[in-house]
């Protein structure tokens, strides 16, 4: 009989069904399992939803994870739909994960939690997203943002065991690309902010939003996860990447540059976007898992 972790996982899916399949059935290979999966449908018209309606529930039925799918005819953003799956969602913990993000570690969940657990008021806790191909380099090892508001990917690029981003510790925040947060975190200072629908900085503003309440916000290396970047967001031809980051950067300095302009973040010089090579779910259909 598998064991879980009373917590629910929310993904957000909108077309791109080879990423969301990989990325839910992956979920079905956590040890722990957790105890839900709640998927929300942004309309997707190329067979996401008959496999999520049809084909996944049985297999979740199997794993003994119960799983609910809510549908949208149409793409309200992503804060919208992980919205609505905060109303729905059951358990201690709550996760996010892109539908382009897929499980490396196994025991992923229990070590997030196990964080969570260490201390009272760390409240939100992400763990290392690696790039899903050999050598499997860093992509993002938790955020950082400079005094005059620019982000930081840390570790972006560097090998998946660098020393320096092998240290759990606090940040300023992360992306929820995946990322495990205590109910009353969400109890405390509601959902995502709806104005940066459809995406990007909703994830930095929360937060930021939970930090202002007293929360800490951790990293945690020992739990690992693929994430094939960009493709939920950046890969939809219908949403205007560039307009829509720009805007959303603007709104997001707007509201937190009384905090960050304080802290010790990175000088801007160490927030240049290194684009880095990536390869498509074609390219590597199944990373590996890392037991255990």
């Amino acid at each position: 009989m598998n064991q879980h972790i009373d917590a629910s996982i929310i993904v957000i899916s909108y077309n791109k069904l080879p990423y969301t399949r990989l990325c839910v059935a992956s979920l079905l290979h956590s040890r722990p399992l957790p105890a839900a999966i709640v998927v929300v449908d942004n309309g997707s018209q190329d067979g996401t939803v008959g496999y999520l309606a049809d084909e996944f529930p049985g297999l979740a039925d199997e794993a003994g994870v119960n799983f609910v799918l809510l549908r949208n005819d149409r793409n309200v953003g992503a804060c919208t739909a992980r919205n609505q799956a905060l109303e729905v969602a059951k358990g201690q913990y709550i996760a996010f994960m892109d539908n382009d993000a897929a499980v490396r570690s196994r025991s992923w969940l229990q070590v997030l939690r196990n964080a969570l657990e260490q201390e009272n008021d760390i409240g939100i806790v992400g763990p290392k997203l690696v790039f899903p191909f050999p050598p499997y380099d860093i992509e993002i090892a938790g955020a950082a943002i400079s005094p005059n508001g620019r982000v930081q990917y840390r570790g972006r690029g560097q090998p998946i065991d660098a020393s320096e981003f092998n240290q759990p510790g606090e940040v300023q925040c992360l992306i929820s690309a995946c990322w495990l947060m205590k109910r009353e975190v969400y109890q405390q200072i509601g959902g995502l902010d709806e104005i940066f629908n459809p995406a990007q900085y909703e994830d930095f503003d929360l937060c930021y939003r939970a930090r202002a309440a007293g929360w800490r916000v951790w990293y945690q290396p020992a739990a690992e996860m693929y994430h094939y970047e960009n493709v939920t967001l950046a890969g939809s031809p219908d949403v205007n990447f560039r307009y829509t980051t720009i805007k959303n950067g603007l709104e997001f300095k707007r509201r937190w540059e009384h905090m960050f302009s304080q802290e010790a973040g990175p000088p801007d010089e160490d927030c240049q976007w290194e684009p880095l090579p990536t390869k498509s779910i074609q390219e590597v259909p199944v990373p590996p898992l890392n037991p255990p």
